[in-house]
Order: structure tokens, then sequence, then C-alpha cells
């Protein structure tokens, strides 16, 4: 059926689009807000379409679409999905969509607003699909302008702070990956005898590459794909960042920014220098563990509910690296798997922050309290949406934490119990969190007369993504049928543990 049309690029078309349309209805807000809804919609058709169409068994690319750009540079546009991406590429345009909708009470600069996000799925859906390195490059680059505006226009008090915070990190994190990606490109053109960004051509040599070249060349992709994850000590941008945002961009930025980083590590680096992810597995791991762990005593510490669930994404996110660090096929279907799980819960949780900053007036825990009785909504998807994030058996968190750690206990066996010790503190701070914010008696610093429930913009989002929480928590192997066959080539160039 989609034989002869180019849907990855009409993925990335309907954005572009759509934000020029978005951002031309500067005098009308109405327009500009049902102009992002359609052109939101569409991207997310279509990735349900691709995932009718697509074909679980076959480990390869599929969709694939490939025309020469810049010939001298061997730089080419190739477009192309496995089991890998399309999960991500779903999650990315149904995020995008509901992000959308629960945005729908913006009156400031509407139309710029919109036009970002569209701009920002155009970007993220680029490097998911992407298989030419320069081309995923461009697309990296154009995720940082967007969000750069979102926070420094429509966030916070100290929006100007977190904003430039956030760019200076990624964007000398994603120079550092350049280089790395440039030394791919010259090495495997003096074996190949011509230049090419090719992801497929690079990586058909890159055994060959010696182990130093593979050591040192690994360590650059890596940095620029560890911050943007973030993993501890480079996380520091993180929690400013997501406390500044608007509701729309902490979705977006957790949801799916953070992937970015998961992604790049299992798409570019490990394909590309085997030897190289050897020697750095110690290194993996030790940084997968104190993210997982620090960022779970963080939690702990705070007293802002959007940054501790700021907090506990550097946490899930260190689960994600210690199931690739495994080598193993379980331990990074299971990693790939915790990124989509995240992005799904996560987007539950910050739009939860969202819904206290705007109904009570504030999202400090202690000033909290008592509000089920007069939101039951609300409390019931924040009780849904922690539940999930904390491992509940039944919802798609439990699937993917509990499958990572049975292959940290094959590859590494009782240097499990280290990072399990988060399991328990995570329990701790989302069940005291949610005792001091939603049941309990009223505080005197909540306004009862004032509060009112979920209007139908907020309930809609949060309706969707906790109904999907629950049906991939009960049938994980929705996602996971897609993501184990195209592990092959992965895990035989690792070499299994």
């Amino acid at each position: 059926m989609l034989e002869n049309i180019p849907i990855l690029s009409l993925l990335l078309l309907f954005p572009l689009i759509g934000a020029v349309v978005t951002f031309s209805l500067g005098k009308n807000p109405k327009a500009a807000k049902m102009s992002a809804l359609v052109f939101s919609a569409i991207p997310l058709v279509l990735s349900l379409l691709m995932l009718t169409e697509y074909t679980q068994t076959s480990g390869g690319y599929q969709f694939m679409e490939s025309f020469s750009w810049i010939d001298t540079l061997g730089i080419q546009y190739i477009m192309g999905v496995d089991g890998i991406s399309v999960p991500m590429v779903f999650l990315s345009t149904l995020l995008v969509f509901l992000a959308v909708i629960f945005s729908w009470d913006i009156e400031h600069r509407t139309h710029q607003y919109m036009a970002l996000l569209l701009v920002l799925e155009l970007g993220i859906l680029g490097v998911f699909m992407s298989l030419d390195y320069f081309v995923f490059y461009i697309f990296w680059e154009v995720v940082l302008i967007p969000m750069y505006f979102l926070i420094s226009v429509w966030g916070g008090p100290r929006r100007s702070y977190a904003a430039i915070k956030f760019f200076i990190y990624t964007h000398i994190a994603s120079l550092v990956m350049l280089l790395g990606i440039f030394a791919l490109y010259f090495e495997a053109g003096n074996y190949n005898g011509y230049y090419s960004f090719s992801m497929e051509t690079i990586n058909a040599v890159s055994p060959f590459f010696s182990d130093t070249f593979q050591i040192v060349v690994f360590g650059a992709l890596f940095f620029g794909f560890a911050v943007k994850m973030p993993m501890f000590p480079f996380h520091t941008w993180l929690p400013d960042a997501h406390v500044e945002a608007p509701t729309a961009g902490s979705v977006l930025l957790a949801g799916l920014l953070l992937k970015m980083g998961a992604y790049g590590i299992i798409r570019v680096a490990f394909p590309a220098l085997p030897s190289g992810a050897e020697e750095w597995q110690l290194v993996m791991v030790i940084m997968a563990i104190l993210s997982i762990v620090y960022g779970a005593i963080m939690c702990l510490a705070q007293k802002d509910l959007k940054k501790m669930v700021a907090y506990s994404s550097i946490s899930h996110m260190g689960i994600v690296l210690l199931g690739f660090a495994t080598f193993s096929e379980l331990g990074i279907a299971a990693g790939v798997f915790q990124m989509f799980a995240h992005g799904l819960i996560t987007a539950v949780l910050f739009m939860m922050c969202g819904v206290m900053q705007h109904k009570v007036g504030t999202r400090n825990i202690p000033r909290l309290g008592g509000l089920a009785a007069k939101m039951p909504y609300a409390a019931t998807f924040m009780v849904i949406g922690f539940q999930a994030s904390l491992g509940l058996p039944g919802m798609v968190g439990f699937v993917a934490e509990f499958s990572v750690f049975t292959a940290t206990y094959d590859a590494f066996g009782w240097l499990l119990l280290i990072p399990v010790i988060s399991v328990a503190i995570t329990a701790a701070y989302y069940i005291w969190a949610l005792q001091r914010t939603i049941f309990g008696p009223l505080t005197k610093e909540v306004d009862t007369e004032h509060i009112h429930d979920l209007y139908w913009y907020e309930t809609l989002p949060l309706a969707v993504l906790s109904g999907l929480i629950v049906l991939f928590g009960m049938f994980p192997g929705l996602i996971l049928d897609y993501i184990r066959p195209a592990l092959g080539t992965v895990v035989g160039l690792l070499g299994g543990i």
C-alpha cells in the first residue's frame, strides 16, 4: 500500500508546511491553533499507517527513500526506518499532537508558539529517520532552535538563563559529536576510496577501523549523546530547562529530546564503532548507575513538583543506558522499550505539573495538599502517572525496567544491587509526593474557591496517554515485536555477552 508513497518525506513535509502556515496566522489565534492541530494530526495518521504496514519480522530498513544531494561531498538524502526508529516516530507524532491540544489555552503569541512545536516535530522526526550522518546532524541542530525559543519566550521567571544554558550545553556537545562524525567520514573514505556520509556505507567498513581510532571517536560521539540524555555529570542543564519551560516544552523535552541522545548511541555509536563501545562499556555502566541512583536521591530533596519529575528523568534515562551497556539483545531491546515507555509516562507527569501550576498557582509540594477532593480527575491522572513511573506491574514502566534489570544481572551479576536501590527510593519519593500533594487535608495556601478540575483540552491528552501506558504495560509485545528483529546486527557487532 505504501510502496509508491514517500511516507517518510511526507512525515517531514507536513510539519514544515504547517509551521509556515501557522506562523502566517498571527492575527487569528484560533486559526493558528486549528492549523497546528491539523498539521500535527496528519503526521500522526501517517505514523499509524506506517506501523500497520511495517513488516515486523524484517530486521532491515523499510520505506527507504534516497537521492543524491551534494555529490562532491558524498552527502545524500537517505531516509529509512527499522524496528528501533518506528516506535520513536510514532511516539514523536503522538506527543506533538497531544502537546498542541494541551496548549489550547496559550494566548501569548499563539501563532509563533504553535509553529515552533511543528518545527520541533520536523527536527525530531528527521533525527529518527535519517540514514546519512550529515543530514542526521542538520536535523539534530534544528531541534535546538525551537526549544530555545519555547523556553526563552514562554518560560518561567528564569527563562533566559535556562534557555541559554540549555543551548550552550547541548550545542557544545553536538559540536564534539560532529567532530566524531567527520572522523568517521574521512576514515571510511580511506578504506572505500570514496567519501560518503551514508550510515550504511560507513558501518560496512567500520569493523576494520583501528582500535585506537574507535576508542577516541566513540568517546566523542558518546559525549555528545550523553549530554543530550543527559547522564551524570552532564545533567545540570536539564532541571533548569524543565522548571522554566512551558508545559508543552517540558513534555517534548523529556519525552523526545532526551531520547535523541539514547537513539544516537544505538543508531550511530554502536554500529559504527563496536570495538570502541566495548572499551567504553565500563564507563557507560558507571555513568548509568550514578545517574540512576543520583537522580533518585535528588528527587527526595525537591520541593518543586516539576523539578522532582525532571530529576526522575535523569534516573530513568540512566536505566536506558544501563540496558544498552549490557550489550545483550534483551538489555538493548529493554533499553529501547524504556525510551518509549518513559516518553509516555513523563508526558503525563509534566502535564500534571502544568495543571498544578495553572489551577492552584503553585508547584511547591509543601504548599499543596488535599486536592483529590477538589480535582478528582486531575488526582486520578496524577496517581496513574506516578504509579507508572515507579514501576507498578501492569503499566509500561514495569516491563521496561524489569527487563533492563534482568539483563543487567545476566551481564554483571550482583552489581545489579546498586541500581536496584533506586527502585525503593523511586517508590518513596513518588508516594511521599502523592501524599503531600493530593491527599491529606487542604493547606491554607490552596484557594479552594477558585480551584476547578481539568478542561477538555487537558483531559483528552492525559486520558490517551494513560490508556496507552496501561495498554503497552499489559501487552508489551505490541512494541517489542518491532524492536527485537532490528537488533541482530548491533548485537552481532558487539559480540553479545
